[in-house]
């Protein structure tokens, strides 16, 4: 997975080739990368001085990418408080996948109706490079990587009104689906599950494929929540693995 790739999900998920200035784009692909893979956590600020300098601009371009990332459900903004990166609670995150759950059934029932062959063998061929992801592990890679696959899977299965109501949660999920990944053990049962997938697909099972991708969301949100509450009980801070934000 290379950072060209990150960046179009980014730039679909974001609009960002709507934005007539060029650096609120960039300003709002490095914070909303950043809060994805973890090197911005949740309630950290989120310094507009800072991130003027960083970028060599005006405060103006930084607020504008803020505001963007915030409706997008990714940063907060309150009146005379600095911006923070969002922090959804328990119950956010839970009916997050409760809806997540029920339309990843629906992509998989209609996945096993309407790919083609060659399509689930350019699938598999996919999952194979994330099993060696999986063991090499690297999570960002095998993440993205994951990301790419399931947007894959939604223009096989060509429902418009679908893809759109999965395009408007991608963002508040990303981060979590990102977080479930830290858990130990948890980049190996992620790819047990693909496997499973595809192959209950190749046998054109649309009732198991749906049950399996359904149960891998449920261990997707208690991953989530058993890391969110492990940050509580240590006062906020993460096991999340970091990387250098130079």
């Amino acid at each position: 997975m290379s950072d060209q790739d990150t960046h179009l999900v980014l730039d679909r998920l974001l609009r960002l080739r709507d934005r007539r200035e060029p650096l609120v784009a960039q300003i709002a692909e490095w914070v909303g990368s950043g809060i994805i893979e973890g090197r911005l956590q949740p309630g950290q600020d989120l310094n507009s001085v800072d991130l003027s300098r960083r970028f060599d601009t005006s405060r103006t371009p930084v607020r504008e990418a803020l505001m963007l990332l915030e409706q997008e459900g990714l940063v907060e903004m309150k009146a005379r408080r600095r911006p923070r990166v969002a922090a959804p609670s328990l119950a956010d995150i839970r009916d997050i996948y409760q809806v997540r759950r029920q339309l990843l059934s629906m992509l998989a029932g209609l996945l096993v109706e309407r790919a083609t062959d060659d399509q689930l063998s350019e699938l598999r061929t996919r999952v194979e490079a994330m099993r060696k992801l999986a063991d090499a592990g690297d999570v960002d890679a095998y993440f993205w990587s994951h990301v790419l696959l399931q947007e894959r899977m939604t223009e096989i299965v060509g429902n418009a009104t679908l893809k759109q109501i999965l395009d408007s949660l991608a963002l508040r999920t990303l981060m979590l689906r990102h977080l479930s990944l830290t858990r130990p053990g948890r980049l190996a049962y992620s790819v047990d599950d693909q496997e499973r997938l595809i192959q209950a697909c190749e046998e054109r099972d649309g009732e198991l494929a749906s049950a399996l991708i359904a149960g891998a969301t449920v261990r997707a949100l208690r991953a989530v929540e058993d890391q969110v509450e492990q940050d509580t009980a240590g006062g906020g801070k993460t096991a999340r693995k970091r990387r250098s934000t130079s």
